[in-house]
């Protein structure tokens, strides 16, 4: 490294100093010690020395120095500005500025007054002061890659404008989440006031934001984004039904005026939504539309409380907003709009409907169909056996599928994608569905259905069908239910074309573990052939109410969420382990029912330390996990319980790459970090950096995790997690042994127009970074919600919500709508290997993997005839259900769907 006599370059250096000799910012005024600075940086280029060696030798990175060079080459042209316009306005000639300023000649002085320069010479300074207003708005600033796209700014003046922040006091810190629908992390780059520490950042990286302002002219003026604000509906336009009226049987309904344009639905029957009512509150359940509500009321909210409870003010039955304007329901929807997207004032964007949707008809139907593994190793071994087979030959088949592409990158880039979903599947322990029209539904209440029946139009009538809903103590909580699609009421409220919702009485959502109706949902599996084993309801689950029995008492601390979710899990893996080790239905139901007052008790405030001591809980873990502080003892509550290891990364390719070349295993290595924490009394210490990982994942042999008594399951389980663990590195050493993609500069010009198409399209998805990560962090807030609501929400069960979650996500903020979507002719360029290896990379990592996979690997999907799908139509119409639609005309519900999407331009 060359060292700088710092006496001799830093006694005028202007701008703070971090550390060194001299403290930065001692010397003259401000022109003075920039143009030192800039000097001095010019003189060092003279002798010799490359920017690394002079960022080392003033003890900071290449990036800093670049970044103060900028700082202070703005700082310079604004104050040569404001000087020259200043002495001009004294009457000064040009000549004479440039005499007094020391410029070279008044040609320079001229060029200082031309147009347009003294606003690009304060773009720095403008961009800074907006972000300042960013940051006292929103306190946590998103201002990692792909802001500048966004701003309409170069990444070089964002940056500068950054560093001049920084020299003002203000920070920029790293933060990282889980990615929703993969097993990655986003990263980000955070701005934040003065004061403001990393450890602030790290517990408020849920509450970072995206930065709503935009520039039209490249950064000289900024523009406030806009949030629509919330319709709301009058209080007297809403009736309660309580307790007493029956709103227990159809708790967490909302019912609807259907004709009202301010309640609209969109293009809906029904919808998980959140309404707000008044200035102060809102209203949150399952919407549907129902033509018999009393005159003036166009909202019947269906309640489990009691009016006796509640008192006359019915605002009391509802939820208070939330203080966030932007997320006023604790939770992301969808506004309906008029106009959405438009940018003409004749005709704007309006928001038309107090109906916030969260999820909407048509979207629970494209959840995974997978069962998890706290549903299946409950079964018998020999069904899940048969089950977990079928997942690994599915990977198996899509392995080889990948390995036949011919397209190196995209090989390369599905093959790394399939790596990691098929490491996560051997830690989850999903396994492929019972019947290939398992689906989930949304759980809604006809009144008037039999217990023994269930109004599903998506199956034959007269099918049998078992119900699972998560979390899932056992086969007692699984009813069987036969089909009734002629139900008069059901078919009255939900027509004959609900795609993904079914109707029960409300006896059977409390044989489902106690769900209600403002959005539970059910896997309905066909059971004709009984391959689902149940058992009678527990009697001591019978009428259990944990909420009358274990009320508040008067001075009781109230669970927070975070010992909630942790005494959930805690409760859920006791109840997998009894099972598992065969204890009896009495003390099976003793640790459900404690469960149950567990997973209500923050919300209606239950005592459940005193559930803890009835049901005997420290005894049941003593028993069947071998001690009172005890955790997870058979290998499927194993797998996913989490372990502290010291902090990891992949070991990086100068090391010798983050995969073995000889297994196909990724290699991480500790690094060492330390990280600084406060105890109780205020003392500072440094400790060692972890990670919090789930055991299986950091186990190679998933035999290790199988209890003492070693049962028949957890060995299929673990044979399983084995399996999909060797395919894993097998997957990632075939794409080790891909090379890169070699671009033709013959195919380059012969698809010019493809490949200037394809930049362009590359281009505006790179602007939606910053949308994509504000999208993420939005759908991680969610999913966390929904881990409180639902501690036990893992596998595919928690993938499916991370990907609806993180849809919804990018609806709101209009996230989702740029992608590079590859036309067949850009698509021929791209095989003939006219984008680079980079671009293509890039390209990948911005568009839908499926579609690409599709293109390299194209097959046939059947549609029906046009004949046949005017058919098809005709008897939906007459009221057939879409179940006797495609039996009828001997296709699949998807051949049905695609077939009438294709015609109609899309669904609702």
């Amino acid at each position: 490294m060359v060292v700088v006599e710092e006496s001799n370059y830093l006694a005028h250096y202007g701008i703070l100093r971090k550390s060194g000799r001299y403290p930065w910012g001692s010397g003259k005024d401000v022109p003075t010690r920039n143009q030192s600075f800039l000097d001095t940086i010019d003189g060092l280029r003279k002798q010799g020395l490359s920017n690394k060696e002079i960022a080392q030798s003033f003890e900071m990175s290449t990036t800093e120095l670049n970044d103060l060079r900028a700082v202070s080459k703005a700082r310079q042209k604004q104050w040569q500005v404001e000087q020259v316009w200043r002495l001009t306005d004294k009457g000064l000639s040009n000549g004479k500025i440039a005499e007094v300023m020391g410029l070279p000649g008044e040609s320079s002085v001229r060029a200082i007054k031309a147009p347009g320069v003294k606003e690009r010479a304060e773009v720095i300074t403008s961009t800074a002061d907006m972000l300042k207003r960013e940051v006292e708005d929103k306190k946590f600033v998103d201002v990692g890659t792909g802001v500048e796209n966004h701003l309409n700014i170069s990444k070089e003046k964002l940056r500068a404008s950054v560093a001049l922040l920084k020299h003002e006091g203000y920070n920029v810190y790293p933060a990282k989440f889980p990615q929703a629908g993969t097993t990655h992390d986003t990263q980000m780059k955070v701005l934040v006031a003065p004061g403001v520490s990393f450890g602030d950042v790290q517990r408020n990286k849920l509450n970072v934001q995206q930065i709503k302002a935009v520039s039209p002219d490249g950064g000289k003026s900024w523009d406030d984004g806009v949030v629509h604000p919330f319709v709301s509906i009058h209080p007297s336009r809403l009736e309660v039904r309580y307790k007493e009226d029956g709103g227990d049987r159809s708790d967490g309904v909302i019912y609807v005026r259907e004709g009202v344009p301010d309640v609209s639905l969109g293009k809906s029957r029904y919808a998980q939504v959140r309404v707000k009512v008044g200035d102060s509150h809102y209203i949150k359940g399952m919407a549907i539309y129902r033509d018999d509500l009393p005159p003036g009321i166009d909202l019947v909210f269906n309640t489990v409380k009691s009016k006796a409870d509640v008192g006359n003010n019915k605002l009391d039955a509802l939820k208070g907003l939330e203080p966030d304007p932007a997320f006023p329901f604790k939770t992301v929807v969808r506004q309906i709009k008029e106009n959405p997207g438009s940018k003409d004032p004749a005709h704007p964007e309006k928001v038309v409907s107090a109906m916030n949707i969260v999820s909407e008809e048509g979207k629970w139907s494209e959840w995974s169909q997978s069962l998890a593994s706290q549903f299946l190793s409950k079964q018998n071994p020999s069904l899940a056996r048969e089950q977990l087979t079928k997942t690994f030959d599915r990977r198996q088949r899509e392995f080889d599928s990948i390995n036949s592409l011919t397209n190196p990158a995209v090989k390369k880039k599905l093959m790394d994608s399939f790596a990691e979903s098929t490491d996560a599947a051997a830690v989850h322990l999903n396994a492929a569905e019972l019947h290939s029209r398992q689906r989930w539904h949304v759980i809604l209440p006809v009144e008037s259905m039999p217990e023994s029946q269930v109004y599903a139009p998506n199956y034959p009538n007269g099918t049998t069908v078992a119900l699972v809903r998560y979390p899932h103590a056992g086969t007692f909580e699984i009813p069987i239910l036969t089909v009734n699609n002629h139900h008069p009421e059901a078919v009255k409220l939900l027509g004959n074309k609900a795609p993904d919702a079914i109707g029960i009485n409300h006896k059977v959502a409390e044989h489902l573990s106690g769900a209600d109706f403002d959005g539970d949902t059910v896997i309905v599996i066909p059971n004709n052939q009984n391959k689902v084993k149940i058992s009678p309801p527990l009697e001591r689950l019978k009428g259990f109410d944990p909420r009358t029995e274990y009320k508040k008492y008067e001075g009781m601390p109230v669970i927070s969420v975070v010992r909630k979710n942790h005494e959930m899990g805690n409760i859920s893996n006791l109840i997998t382990d009894m099972t598992l080790k065969g204890a009896s239905a009495d003390k099976l139901a003793r640790a459900v029912r404690h469960s149950m007052v567990i997973i209500d008790s923050e919300k209606h405030e239950l005592d459940w330390k005193k559930s803890e001591l009835d049901h005997g809980i420290a005894a049941l873990k003593l028993e069947y996990q071998g001690g009172e502080r005890r955790g997870a003892a058979t290998l499927i509550s194993r797998a996913g319980s989490e372990k502290r290891i010291p902090e990891r990364k992949l070991r990086l390719a100068s090391e010798g790459g983050p995969v073995d070349p000889v297994t196909g295993r990724k290699v991480f290595v500790n690094t060492d970090r330390k990280r600084t924490v406060v105890d109780k009394k205020g003392n500072v210490h440094e400790i060692d950096a972890t990670n919090k990982v789930k055991k299986l994942e950091v186990t190679d042999n998933a035999h290790d995790l199988v209890s003492d008594l070693g049962t028949r399951m957890e060995k299929i389980y673990a044979d399983h997690s084995n399996s999909l663990k060797d395919l894993a590195n097998k997957a990632r050493l075939a794409s080790l042994n891909t090379p890169p993609i070699k671009q033709s500069p013959s195919a380059k010009r012969t698809y010019d127009t493809e490949v200037k198409s394809l930049n362009a399209k590359l281009h505006i998805a790179e602007m939606n970074a910053p949308l994509e990560r504000r999208a993420q962090l939005i759908a991680a807030t969610e999913l966390n919600a929904r881990k409180v609501a639902n501690p036990n929400l893992d596998g595919d069960a928690l993938k499916k919500v991370k990907f609806r979650e993180l849809e919804v996500a990018r609806n709101r903020i209009g996230a989702g709508k740029i992608r590079v979507e590859i036309t067949q002719k850009e698509w021929d360029a791209i095989q003939s290997g006219a984008i680079s290896n980079s671009k293509l990379v890039r390209i990948l990592n911005n568009t839908d993997l499926e579609k690409v996979r599709k293109l390299a690997a194209p097959k046939a999907q059947s549609v029906l005839t046009t004949a046949l799908t005017s058919r098809a139509r005709q008897l939906l119409d007459s009221g057939h259900t879409r179940s006797e639609v495609a039996d009828q005309l001997g296709v699949s519900l998807s051949t049905l769907d695609r077939s009438m999407a294709d015609t109609q331009g899309g669904g609702a």
